[in-house]
């Protein structure tokens, strides 16, 4: 794993390089060559192999929808460049020895989305290296490999961060993460199997021993859980996790607590705690009981939290 992830004039930039050991030349044609990559893009690229020429974007199995980008940079056979979803990637190739560096970046938006790409870009990465070398392009990890994978790039490139927001009236915190499981394995081990109703308890996996929940206050199958959390002998905010499927990437979890101002102490027991939540929650989507619950790991992110709590 060797990408890194950069923040470039507010854009999200993903950086991949490669040593291959073969000449520019080669490597040139294995990612210009429909016919090549036929053996490691995600889809076939049909083109004409000039500056501002469209390229057309097809899923052989119809996936998803043909899309068409534009190549913005040609230099053969150093630099090809061009844009797929309307989002920049660059492939360039520097001479090394006998071989040849390969430089990749493909710069987007949305930041929550770097765990999936990163996954996906290191699978296509592999398959081209083998197609470089003459070999069969490796198959692409099953779904559990794919999953693990791409959690270890969000803990990398520091995606499952809290973060919270102080106001005068009070603070919230949120946490925004992309889950590599479709929405129909998400809610129901969410849920629990069960319908959570407005007035009733909610379901245990969507809580925490550290913030005491009181009663639900809206749910909506597939996409809503809130509820109060107590103190003082009472409500004093809520905790809300809203589920978006739909995504080919998985599913994506926006987790918020509220508080009030004289509540702010905490701020960094909720920060830990839920960041805690959602790593065993993600393990346990992929098949990994985390029992009893991991003490070590919520103590060790207060110290992380407390410092950036206190730098604000």
């Amino acid at each position: 794993m060797n990408a890194t992830l950069h923040t470039i004039d507010g854009r999200t930039v993903l950086r991949f390089e490669r040593r291959l050991g073969h000449p520019v030349e080669k490597a040139w044609r294995a990612i210009t060559d429909p016919a090549q990559l036929a053996h490691w893009f995600p889809a076939t690229m049909e083109m004409d192999l000039r500056e501002g020429a469209t390229i057309r974007f097809v899923f052989p199995g119809g996936e998803l929808p043909a899309t068409d980008g534009v190549i913005t940079e040609l230099d053969p056979p150093r630099v090809f460049a061009y844009t797929w979803n309307g989002e920049p990637l660059r492939w360039e190739l520097r001479p090394e020895g006998a071989g040849c560096l390969l430089v990749f970046t493909h710069t987007f938006g949305d930041r929550h989305m770097a765990g999936s790409f990163a996954t996906g870009w290191e699978t296509c990465l592999a398959s081209l290296e083998a197609v470089v070398a003459g070999r069969p392009p490796e198959t692409p990890p099953m779904p559990e490999a794919y999953a693990e994978r791409h959690d270890t790039y969000l803990e990398a490139f520091g995606l499952g961060e809290g973060s919270v927001r102080n106001g005068s009236g009070g603070w919230a915190i949120r946490f925004d993460r992309l889950l590599p499981h479709p929405i129909e394995e998400v809610w129901p081990a969410l849920a629990e199997g069960s319908e959570p109703a407005v007035g009733g308890p909610p379901p245990l996996r969507a809580t925490n021993g550290y913030i005491p929940a009181g009663a639900l206050t809206a749910a909506a199958p597939r996409t809503l859980l809130e509820y109060d959390w107590l103190a003082e002998g009472g409500p004093v905010g809520r905790v809300r996790w809203e589920l978006t499927g739909g995504h080919p990437a998985g599913t994506r979890v926006v987790l918020t607590q509220t508080g009030p101002a004289r509540l702010a102490d905490d701020r960094v027991t909720a920060l830990a705690a839920w960041h805690t939540q959602l790593e065993v929650f993600a393990d346990h989507l992929r098949g990994v009981t985390r029992c009893p619950w991991p003490e070590e790991r919520t103590n060790e992110l207060k110290e992380h939290y407390a410092d950036r709590v206190e730098a604000r």
